[in-house]
């Protein structure tokens, strides 16, 4: 069975942002299979919605399925993770700018504080995420407006990631002009 990998987009994201078709292309070159949906209502994304379109385009889920995420598409995989039955467990996650915490620049103003809140204020059962990827890493960038350096202190702590550190990648976002992210890739093609 060729490996599955589902690609994450972020909030206003979109399948031809950034470095998600380079990525794509990349990883089919080497034999996996790849999906890099178009979440729901990208705009106001909720957690229930994105966690509930994850479940049905992922279907089955095994130690051949791979994600990998960016920003709150990060948070997505985390929460959707937690909706798995005993057992059920992919093969590794690869976090891009994974956030539990948002400086004030990513919210300047109340319509993104309203829409970040629940992603923000909802727990994550950690535990029960641990138990349903066999890898994860996180990758940050040094000069990200948005993600706070803590972040990689949490996801170390909470789930034993392997933390990388990139320079001068932004928020790793299209607006940020990465259109390849070879650490991305190396990251997914050595789990």
């Amino acid at each position: 069975m060729p490996k599955r990998v589902f690609i994450i987009h972020g909030w206003e994201g979109h399948p031809k942002e950034g470095w998600f078709p380079w990525l794509k292309k990349e990883l089919e070159k080497r034999g996996f299979s790849v999906q890099v949906p178009a979440m729901p209502n990208t705009e106001k994304p909720k957690i229930e919605a994105w966690v509930s379109f994850l479940n049905e385009i992922v279907s089955k889920i095994d130690e051949n399925t791979y994600f990998i995420g960016h920003s709150i598409g990060c948070q997505a995989i985390l929460r959707y993770f937690e909706s798995l039955k005993e057992g059920e467990k992919a093969g590794g996650t690869v976090l891009v700018a994974p956030w539990l915490t948002l400086t004030d620049q990513a919210m300047p103003g109340q319509e993104e504080k309203a829409i970040a809140s629940p992603w923000l204020e909802t727990p994550l059962n950690f535990e029960k995420i641990r138990q349903s990827s066999d890898n994860f890493i996180a990758i940050f960038s040094d000069n990200d407006e948005y993600v706070p350096k803590e972040n990689q202190t949490i996801f170390k702590e909470k789930l034993d990631a392997k933390i990388i550190i990139e320079h001068n990648k932004g928020h790793f976002g299209g607006e940020d002009g990465i259109k390849k992210l070879p650490i991305v890739l190396e990251s997914i093609s050595a789990l």
